[in-house]
C-alpha cells in the first residue's frame, strides 16, 4: 500500500505515561501506590454526581447519543450567557483543533503560535501540510506583539493558549483583550482555556463578551478534563460566532461526544462545590509549591495553571528518579526545555511527597 508520504514526518503525540503502565514496569500490583503528575488531572477526581450520572447512563448504553447535544449545549449557553449556536462540542478539545485544520489549513495557509506552546496545535499543522510560524516566547510568556507582527497575508489562525502549557504562565487579561481587536479579520483567533476555571480570578479575561458583541473570527476552547476531572471522558467545546460553528461542523463526524459524557458533563455543571474545591486544592497547592520552591531555591516558572514547570537539570534522567519513588513526572525535552520537568499540582499529601523527593534528588 502507499501511503501519503508527508503522513510519515507527523510527530507522535506524547502524552503522560499511564498509570498501569508503570505499575507494570515497577512492579507494583496496586496503581494507587503511584502519584501520577504527568498530565495535568485534577486529583479529586469528578464530582459524586457526574459519576452518579454515567452510572445511571451505563445501562443505555446500546443506544447512540444525541448527536446535537442539545441539552448541555443549552446549559453551557446558560451559564456563559450565550446562545447554544454559540458552541460546538469536541471529543476533547483537542479534535476541536483538529476541526480547525480542516477547515483553515492547508500547504500555504498557516498557523501562528509560540514556541512553547501546547503542542497539538503544531501537530494539526503538520497533519494538514501547513506553514507553523512559531514565534519565540518572552519570559516563558507569550509575547503578542511579536505574534501579531508574524502573520503574513496567508496566515488564517493565531492560537494562544492561557494559560500556557507547558510553562503555566498567563498573559494581562485586559492587555489580550486589547490585542484580540488588533488581529486581521482575515484571521481567526483561537484562544485556548484549558485551565480557565482553575486561574486565579484577577488573571480570568473576559473574552466571552466579545463574542456576545458578534465578533466574527474570536473563537475560545474550554475543556471538562481539567477542573472537572472528566478527562477519561474525552469531552471539550469551543464557543464562537454561529457562522463559525456551523461551517465547523461540516468537519465533525456525527455522534463525536459519547452518551457518558454528556451526562457526566451536565451533572458536573450542576455541581459548583465541587468545582470550587477542584479550585480551592489547586490554589492552595500552587501557593504551597512556589513558597517551598523559593524556599529550596530550585528554579521554577510561577503558574496560574494546575502545575509548574521545574528546572532540575536532567528531565528525562530526573525523571527516571523520581519514578523510583513512585511519582511520574514530565520531562519537557519534547518542548525543547531539555532541563525543566513539569510537575502536576495534587493533594496536599501528594504535594508534600514530591516535595521531599525533590529535595532528595
Amino acid at each position: 500500500m502507499k501511503t501519503n508520504p508527508w503522513i510519515q514526518n507527523v510527530p507522535l503525540y506524547e502524552p503522560g505515561r499511564p498509570l498501569e503502565e508503570v505499575a507494570r514496569e515497577l512492579g507494583l500490583s496496586d496503581v494507587t501506590a503511584l502519584i501520577k503528575t504527568a498530565s495535568n488531572e485534577n486529583e479529586l477526581g469528578p464530582s459524586p454526581k457526574a459519576i452518579e450520572a454515567m452510572q445511571q447512563t451505563a445501562s443505555q448504553m446500546h443506544r447512540y447519543p444525541d448527536g446535537a447535544c442539545f441539552y448541555l449545549k443549552k446549559k453551557l449557553a446558560e451559564k456563559a450567557g450565550i446562545n447554544p449556536e454559540n458552541i460546538l462540542l469536541g471529543n476533547g478539545s483537542n479534535e476541536i483543533i483538529e476541526f480547525l485544520g480542516h477547515a483553515f489549513l492547508g500547504p500555504n495557509q498557516s498557523m501562528v503560535v509560540s514556541e512553547t506552546a501546547f503542542v497539538v496545535y503544531r501537530l494539526v499543522c503538520a497533519l494538514f501540510q501547513a506553514p507553523c510560524i512559531q514565534v519565540p516566547m518572552q519570559d516563558f510568556t507569550h509575547d503578542l506583539d511579536a505574534m501579531r507582527a508574524a502573520i503574513t497575508p496567508d496566515t488564517r489562525i493565531i492560537a494562544v493558549c492561557n494559560p500556557n502549557n507547558p510553562t503555566g504562565t498567563s498573559v494581562d487579561p485586559q492587555k489580550l483583550t486589547d490585542w484580540v481587536a488588533t488581529i486581521p479579520e482575515h484571521v481567526l483567533i483561537a484562544i485556548d482555556e484549558a485551565y480557565f476555571e482553575l486561574m486565579p480570578y484577577d488573571a480570568r479575561p473576559d473574552l466571552l463578551a466579545l463574542i456576545r458583541g458578534g465578533k466574527k473570527n474570536l473563537m475560545i476552547l474550554r475543556t471538562f478534563s481539567k477542573a472537572y476531572g472528566l478527562a477519561g471522558l474525552r469531552l471539550g467545546y469551543a464557543i464562537a460566532h454561529p457562522d463559525l460553528i456551523t461551517t465547523l461542523n461540516h468537519a465533525r463526524q456525527p455522534f463525536n461526544v459519547n452518551a457518558m459524557a454528556q451526562a457526566a458533563a451536565l451533572a458536573a455543571l450542576d455541581d459548583e462545590d465541587h468545582l470550587q474545591r477542584s479550585y480551592d486544592t489547586n490554589t492552595a497547592g500552587l501557593t504551597y509549591f512556589h513558597a517551598f520552591l523559593d524556599q529550596a531555591g530550585i528554579p521554577y516558572v510561577p503558574s496560574t495553571a494546575n502545575f509548574v514547570l521545574i528546572k532540575t537539570g536532567d528531565a528525562r534522567q530526573d525523571c527516571q528518579k523520581l519514578l523510583q519513588h513512585k511519582i511520574i513526572a514530565r520531562p519537557m525535552t519534547g518542548y525543547g526545555l531539555p532541563e525543566w520537568i513539569r510537575l502536576t499540582i495534587g493533594t496536599q499529601e501528594q504535594n508534600e511527597k514530591m516535595r521531599d523527593t525533590l529535595l532528595s534528588l
